[in-house]
């Protein structure tokens, strides 16, 4: 399965022809509920599971010279793997090939966000993400901010500011993504997870691919 569209908040000011904005009555769904806000980081979307690593075909696993540090013969995947279950899928940022933003304080290239039951259909709830990220052996992203929202207002006020912060690895922020920290399935998976991305964060008319070059780490 692959990761599902993940909506753009209305105020995102980076989104592009084929994004998607939240619905109107789209805080309902969040007013008063838990949520984690973390760091939106300037990668490629990759999973594991028990057979393979995937990144944007989930039908064929990823070879690419950019995520070769997930597939190597010492890469991270095949660290990970033993510890996999046959109805997980593990969700997470790949920095090692560099995108549009310059990160120089890079400590891993993977940072896992989230997890998800093939059987139940259920998306983990964010502590449970950091404890099998734990297990793992590998990072999440960044946690910006924790608790409970009780107006739009207050919620847009708080993304505003932590989205324009600079990143915690050096450099822009992409953006920040939302979620609550509670475990939903799969079929609310827009009324639990949200983005804002920055302006013009695509900096280049030429897909990153073409002229990629790998991140460095700290």
């Amino acid at each position: 399965m692959k990761y599902p569209r993940t909506y753009h908040l209305p105020y995102s000011p980076g989104t592009t022809n084929d994004d998607k904005k939240l619905k109107d009555d789209w805080f309902d769904h969040f007013k008063n509920q838990e949520i984690v806000i973390t760091e939106k980081l300037d990668g490629e979307n990759t999973a594991f599971t028990s057979q393979d690593v995937y990144a944007r075909s989930h039908g064929t696993p990823t070879r690419t010279p950019w995520s070769r540090n997930l597939w190597d013969d010492d890469g991270l995947y095949w660290k990970v793997k033993p510890l996999l279950q046959d109805n997980e899928i593990v969700f997470g940022e790949n920095l090692y090939g560099e995108h549009s933003i310059h990160y120089d304080k890079l400590p891993s290239y993977w940072f896992m966000f989230a997890q998800y039951d093939e059987i139940s259909n259920q998306w983990a709830s964010w502590d449970f993400v950091k404890y099998w990220a734990e297990i793992l052996g590998v990072p999440t992203v960044p946690e910006l901010w924790r608790g409970k929202i009780e107006s739009e207002k207050q919620l847009e006020s708080l993304v505003n500011s932590l989205a324009n912060e600079p990143s915690l690895f050096g450099n822009n922020r992409e953006g920040v993504v939302i979620r609550t920290t509670k475990t939903f399935p799969n079929n609310a998976f827009p009324h639990n997870v949200c983005k804002w991305v920055r302006p013009n964060h695509i900096q280049t008319d030429e897909h990153w691919t073409r002229t990629w070059t790998k991140a460095t780490l700290i």
